[in-house]
């Protein structure tokens, strides 16, 4: 009696720690990747499921939610050779957790690395003076750019946005000269306009008075 006792607490034991290793509770907006004997099996959805013991093991997790990724700050050189330091952030999310998990080996190492490229291409198009205007359309681009990239990796680019853009600051002292320089230019034809009007008030006033 005793000895069946200790088989079927052995057995209660063994099944508890089976049904801890095999099932698998997928959490909202995530899909788990499966594989049996190393290939890929199935993709989990959100939740309750039970493994195939000793044969089937999660291999990839990947969340659904939308994502975001800070590019590093870089150079680059615009069409009118000006080295310009820019630092952005892209949003992106996972459509295809199979081909995220197998099509390339670190999804977001390597947009990151594909966005900085995109970008020294795309500010290497335009002059200085429209890299600030054009901001937009830049951003546009490279969305444009880096979606058609990731489709075989079952990634989705949602948007880019360029930060900051800092020229070096010699040029940013030109272009505040040349900002000073428009100010009083504009602040002297103003005057000049302004004194004009008052001569020929004052002209017609004295006509008037004579007549």
């Amino acid at each position: 009696m005793d000895q069946a006792l200790i088989w079927g607490i052995a057995i209660a034991v063994l099944a508890i720690f089976l049904l801890m290793k095999t099932a698998i509770v997928v959490p909202q907006q995530s899909a788990y990747i499966v594989e049996l004997w190393g290939r890929y099996s199935r993709t989990l959805q959100a939740g309750f499921h039970i493994l195939t013991p000793f044969m089937e093991r999660v291999a990839y997790k990947h969340s659904l939610k939308e994502m975001a990724i800070d590019i590093p700050e870089q150079v680059c050189i615009t069409k009118d050779n000006v080295q310009v330091h820019v630092n952005s952030v892209l949003y992106m999310k996972v459509m295809n957790p199979e081909r995220a998990s197998y099509g390339v080996n670190d999804y977001r190492f390597a947009i990151s690395q594909l966005a900085q490229t995109t970008l020294r291409s795309e500010i290497g198009k335009i002059d200085l003076d429209r890299t600030f205007e054009e901001r937009m359309h830049i951003n546009a681009q490279i969305v444009d750019e880096l979606d058609k990239a990731t489709e075989p990796w079952g990634i989705k680019v949602l948007r880019y946005e360029i930060k900051n853009i800092t020229p070096p600051q010699d040029v940013l002292a030109a272009m505040e000269k040349q900002m000073r320089a428009e100010r009083e230019k504009r602040a002297v034809i103003l005057t000049s306009d302004g004194q004009r009007d008052a001569a020929i008030n004052s002209a017609e006033g004295e006509k008037q008075q004579v007549i």
